[in-house]
């Protein structure tokens, strides 16, 4: 067999996988789906499953790779078209939000692996190369905007805006009200809050204000890399 024909049939066999899985997870949930059911549905064998992906939790970090990938030329798309700070931080959270809704369940399951030594946390070392790339987002908004953010917050306000995105995505996993129709008015009033106070801290007087976040973050981010490094 050509190794162009092998290798496509080889990428086919791993699509089909991991669509199979994705479709197991949002249907039965993701503690509930065994690599067994995932073969089964792709039509494969058990091994051949395991060949491509060596547990679930390989096929959600694929998943996680996959959705940030594709985020990129729809974030790109969307801050070509406003210099407005509200706007462009409003677009590259509901871009996240309606990209995620048709795995939202599989969101909510993985919602609760959120200490940073378990490999699916959004706070792991497993996920930090894909949790730069989603803070790179947020440095892009401002960056790109009509606010003007001071030398010594610049650094760590992307991650605050981060911190903000993760915030509001844990309270719409558990959202039950009707389309999420909470996290929409949740969004929006604390949309304009969050705007407002990034504006106002480039004002001289609010400086103590601006080094004290900054400690905090360095103390959380450091405490965190600590105890990594400890594990």
């Amino acid at each position: 067999m050509p190794k162009a024909i092998k290798t496509k049939k080889s990428e086919e066999t791993r699509r089909r996988i991991f669509d199979s899985a994705l479709a197991l997870f949002r249907k039965r949930g993701f503690d509930e789906t065994t690599m067994r059911d995932i073969a089964s549905e792709a039509d494969v064998a058990l091994g051949a499953a395991y060949y491509y992906f060596d547990s679930k939790d390989a096929i959600v970090m694929a998943f996680y790779q996959r959705t940030q990938d594709e985020l990129v030329p729809l974030v790109t798309e969307a801050l070509s078209h406003t210099h407005s700070f509200k706007q462009r931080l409003a677009a590259v959270i509901r871009i996240k939000l309606d990209y995620c809704a048709p795995n939202r369940r599989l969101m909510a399951a993985l919602a609760t692996h959120i200490d940073p030594r378990h490999p699916l946390s959004p706070f792991s070392e497993q996920t930090r190369a894909i949790r730069d790339a989603d803070t790179h987002f947020f440095q892009r908004a401002l960056e790109g905007s009509d606010v003007r953010v001071s030398e010594d917050l610049a650094l760590h306000l992307p991650r605050l805006l981060w911190l903000y995105q993760m915030g509001l995505l844990l309270f719409w996993v558990y959202d039950r009200s009707p389309r999420q129709w909470r996290t929409t008015q949740l969004f929006e009033k604390t949309l304009s809050i969050v705007t407002k106070l990034v504006r106002f801290s480039s004002f001289p007087l609010l400086r103590p204000v601006r080094k004290t976040v900054a400690e905090l973050l360095e103390l959380i981010y450091g405490s965190q890399e600590t105890s990594e490094a400890l594990a």
